[in-house]
């Protein structure tokens, strides 16, 4: 028999506080794991490495060419002007690959940004490595100011022939807060 308090009051609060503790720790124990099995099964959500990509020299495959679409978008709240200074391009796979995208900070005080990559369809983002990438890192931006930040990729020649297009998509967030201030540039 389950004991109870004097105050029903008190029962109440300690079954709150109980079924609250209980909805957190489901999301994060089984609802995050769940997600990426369910973003692997559905071929969504790519995740690509968050580390530069070092490699023997490989070789550059002649015989065909990938499409990669370049897609930005801007995290709810973050007010800069962001997007690919190219839309798509045409690669062979084993090349090195440049671009750059581009980002207006239109505030009059300093932010700071992170990027975060995704690859569309998931199973083309273990072929995809960036070698640089403005995801690797914070980006400070001054005031009513302009940048491009480059980014520097091999698509893998053990790419799947039947991938002929890959996405490669960034969103970008204000940490300027959790970054603890703005940092000098």
């Amino acid at each position: 028999m389950i004991k109870t308090s004097a105050n029903p009051a008190i029962d109440t609060v300690i079954k709150l506080v109980a079924v609250a503790v209980g909805m957190f720790a489901f999301v994060f124990v089984v609802m995050v794991p769940l997600y990426d099995v369910l973003c692997d099964a559905l071929g969504i959500n790519g995740k690509t490495s968050s580390e530069a990509y070092t490699s023997v020299q490989a070789q550059v495959d002649e015989s065909r060419t990938v499409t990669i679409q370049f897609m930005a978008t801007n995290n709810e709240g973050m007010p800069w002007e962001f997007g690919p200074s190219v839309t798509a391009m045409k690669v062979h796979p084993g090349a090195v690959n440049d671009t750059v995208f581009l980002a207006r900070n239109p505030l009059p005080g300093a932010m700071i940004a992170q990027a975060v990559p995704s690859v569309s369809p998931a199973r083309a983002a273990e072929y995809f490595h960036k070698t640089e990438c403005f995801c690797f890192n914070q980006q400070p931006l001054d005031g009513e100011s302009a940048t491009e930040m480059p980014l520097q990729f091999i698509v893998d020649q053990d790419l799947p022939r039947d991938i002929r297009t890959i996405t490669l998509s960034y969103t970008i967030f204000d940490v300027t807060d959790m970054a603890g201030g703005v940092a000098a540039r």
